[in-house]
């Protein structure tokens, strides 16, 4: 049985523009890192009040982190 703990998601960025959101999680899943976006449809409706939250697996999370600094893509608040 795989481990929950692991296969549990958490957030490693938000971005306003959904563009920028997709982008780094192209970014993420050219490397091998499995990402998934939340909030996509809600920020379609209302841009300024919701972001995109872009999310991996807990134990991808320190490399998710590295590559998307190292390019640039890790969304700062």
């Amino acid at each position: 049985m795989a481990d929950l703990e692991a296969e549990k998601l958490v957030m490693v960025g938000r971005y306003l523009d959904p563009s920028e959101a997709q982008m780094a999680k192209g970014m993420l899943e050219s490397a091998g890192v499995e990402c998934f976006l939340q909030g996509e449809n809600a920020n379609a409706m209302v841009p300024m009040a919701f972001r995109v939250r872009l999310e991996v697996q807990r134990k991808d999370l320190d490399e998710a982190k590295a590559l998307l600094a190292a390019t640039g893509g890790l969304d700062d608040e």
